[in-house]
């Protein structure tokens, strides 16, 4: 199958690539190429693509493709609630936009990177109940709201001939060559090795539910190779129970896995409302034999020895691997502009 992976110089395209080369799928890059210069470690290999902005994406860039998987956005909450009007244009309109264009060249399949950020405020998280696919949807920040209204727009395209799929995968962790150190295992972990403290801003009790890259990557693979009927116009919460998690234990998962450090919880930022635990069995029910195969805990000592075997800097822990500090950057040196597009 030819598939169009935007994104693919991501945090999580970067991981998605080789895993669906490997499942024996061609694929085509698509992206900006804004955090293409991330890396720790060795560089990795890209697949050929397309270096192009996502709102500049024409026909021509669809043409020949079998499905297209959709990662590329403005991709946290702190950057989303700085330039609102930014996220939405590109996180929404320019999605729905490839969407269409997708459909009319006869891409079968799309499936599409949301996220378990549009539950938000779901309500009590200690309740026996998890949070399944049913579930309102009570997005809290711009970045959550955009990834609910493409959901919505998506539906309305689903047809007999185009199968959007919308992935809404729980908060990524784990080592990529591309590396982001602004999601919350990932920074513990780095605070952790370059401090000595893992540093907890919240009062540690929200839940999150957490999916290590790799388990992503082979979820949308799952997906993209899925009967028609089991993944059409459909929801699909990504990850695993065991890995719904509060902050305080994901901290301590950290504090065992970097030797001599210490939890240090704050509370500065006072209780965070987006706390949910989440249920993932209908994935799994839709495609049988898939489960994810990384805990917090093994992520947690991976990172630590990435981290550590690539000499991970604290300079480049909070500049180079942190999305928002990338930004400013190129927008203090003139190589972006106020949209974000790359200047001429």
């Amino acid at each position: 199958m030819r598939v169009l992976l935007t994104g693919h110089q991501g945090y999580l395209g970067t991981v998605m690539a080789p895993v669906l080369k490997a499942a024996g799928h061609e694929v085509v890059g698509l992206d900006a190429g804004l955090f293409a210069d991330c890396v720790l470690g060795p560089r990795p290999e890209d697949p050929a693509g397309h270096r192009v902005d996502l709102r500049d994406v024409s026909a021509e860039h669809v043409a020949g493709v079998d499905a297209v998987i959709h990662l590329a956005a403005l991709s946290n909450d702190p950057l989303g609630s700085l330039a609102p009007d930014l996220t939405y244009d590109i996180n929404h309109h320019a999605s729905v936009k490839l969407a269409r264009l997708a459909r009319e060249a006869g891409v079968r399949r799309f499936l599409y990177a949301s996220t378990c950020s549009v539950y938000g405020a779901a309500g009590d998280p200690n309740l026996s109940n998890l949070v399944t696919e049913d579930a309102p949807l009570r997005p809290v920040t711009p970045y959550a709201e955009s990834k609910v209204r493409v959901e919505d727009d998506l539906h309305a395209l689903a047809d007999g001939d185009f199968s959007p799929v919308y992935m809404r995968n729980a908060t990524a962790f784990g080592f990529s060559p591309r590396l982001r150190a602004d999601i919350v295992l990932n920074n513990l972990v780095g605070h952790a090795l370059l401090s000595g403290e893992v540093l907890v801003l919240s009062d540690g009790t929200p839940w999150r539910p957490l999916v290590h890259a790799a388990d992503i990557a082979r979820a949308f693979t799952a997906a993209l190779d899925a009967p028609r009927e089991a993944v059409h116009d459909r929801a699909f919460n990504i990850g695993s129970e065991v890995n719904n998690v509060t902050v305080a234990e994901i901290a301590e998962q950290v504090a065992a896995a970097v030797s001599g450090s210490k939890v240090v919880i704050t509370g500065e930022n006072g209780a965070d409302p987006r706390s949910y635990r989440v249920d993932f069995s209908r994935f799994r029910a839709a495609n049988p034999g898939f489960d994810c195969e990384w805990t917090v805990e093994q992520g947690a000592h991976e990172l630590a020895y990435a981290y550590r075997k690539f000499d991970l800097t604290r300079e480049s822990f909070e500049q180079r691997f942190t999305r928002l500090a990338v930004l400013r950057a190129a927008s203090a040196a003139g190589t972006v502009d106020d949209t974000l597009r790359w200047r001429r």
